[in-house]
């Protein structure tokens, strides 16, 4: 079984991190039979957060018995020192925990520091002199803000997308996690769902001592894949090699990774699904993407009013609105 040590922190773990924001569209008992599962099966890496609706509620009622064998990671989107500690305590609550091992900023469009006017560091700060949290990290879809992160020496982990459809970019993180010795908690590793084979998505990131994979699970099936590659873990065979290739080539340039930041859209458009259809048509059955479910999706594409919303949330700079409308014209050549 591989194992992972994120950064400074002391922290080792198989390198399967469980993560549970897919656990919301479950029930209660779903949720909690996969998470004692993936306990049962090795994983002790649980990754949940506020912004989740009732992701930490499940996973306390799973896992609060198994408080000192699990390493649980949360996070607050707060802005603010009120909000900070208001989310603090909800999350801890929920959890059914004295603590969090691993608190993080999430997503923000900035970095906090000392004395940036936040607050939210010196909130940080506080919060694990008193116990409540043990060490902090930071997460980011923007490239700039988690370099910043990372160069500021205030973070211990760094959570970002990372999976073999990297940019140069991208890789410059996870490079410069490694010389500074903080954890890099990798998400997005299936690229929200566009990589289909996880035996390549797996071997692919074994090559990074450093980096912990968390794996977005909502089905016993997902499960099952992940658990399996703990003792017989793929390995970059030629064959692998070439379908990354195949695979890079096919989503070279700009495309949606199904973040979900867009949301919601004030018209019900499903921003996040719709403006990857074209890559869903590619890379899945069609059968799937051509029933009637679907097509109602895609034809509330009709009804956006260009108020840019999405366009101004995107952490990656994709201009939606023009995207839907491309994915939408390309969806109808199938209908």
């Amino acid at each position: 079984m591989q194992t992972v040590t994120l950064g400074k922190t002391g922290i080792t773990v198989n390198k399967n991190g469980f993560g549970a924001l897919p656990i919301q569209r479950i029930s209660k008992d779903d949720a909690a039979y996969l998470l004692r599962k993936a306990f049962d099966n090795g994983i002790k890496y649980f990754d949940t957060a506020r912004f989740y609706t009732d992701s930490e509620e499940k996973m306390g009622y799973a896992l609060s018995d198994l408080r000192d064998r699990v390493i649980i990671a949360t996070k607050t989107a707060a802005t603010n020192a009120t909000a900070f500690w208001k989310d603090l305590e909800t999350s801890l609550s929920l959890l059914k925990t004295d603590f969090v091992d691993l608190y993080q900023f999430h997503n923000l469009a900035f970095c906090p520091k000392p004395d940036d006017g936040s607050g939210l560091y010196e909130a940080m700060l506080e919060a694990k002199q008193q116990g409540k949290i043990r060490h902090i990290g930071f997460t980011n879809h923007r490239h700039n803000v988690a370099k910043e992160a990372i160069e500021s020496g205030l973070y211990e982990t760094m959570q970002y997308p990372f999976s073999y459809l990297a940019t140069d970019r991208d890789l410059e993180l996870v490079r410069l996690c490694k010389e500074k010795e903080i954890g890099f908690v990798c998400m997005k590793a299936l690229s929200g769902g566009l990589i289909t084979d996880s035996a390549c998505a797996y071997a692919y990131l074994s090559q990074y001592d450093h980096v912990l994979p968390i794996w977005g699970i909502q089905r016993e099936s997902e499960l099952d894949e992940f658990i399996s590659y703990q003792d017989n873990p793929p390995v970059l065979t030629e064959e692998r090699l070439a379908k990354i290739d195949k695979d890079r080539e096919e989503l070279a340039g700009e495309f949606c990774r199904g973040c979900g930041y867009c949301m919601p859209c004030p018209v019900g458009i499903q921003i996040n699904d719709c403006a990857r259809m074209s890559l869903f048509l590619r890379r899945a059955p069609h059968s799937v993407y051509l029933a009637d479910e679907w097509k109602e999706k895609m034809k509330r594409i009709d009804y956006c009013i260009h108020c840019n919303q999405c366009k101004s949330r995107c952490p990656y700079g994709l201009d939606t609105p023009n995207l839907l409308r491309k994915n939408y014209e390309d969806f109808k050549t199938f209908i």
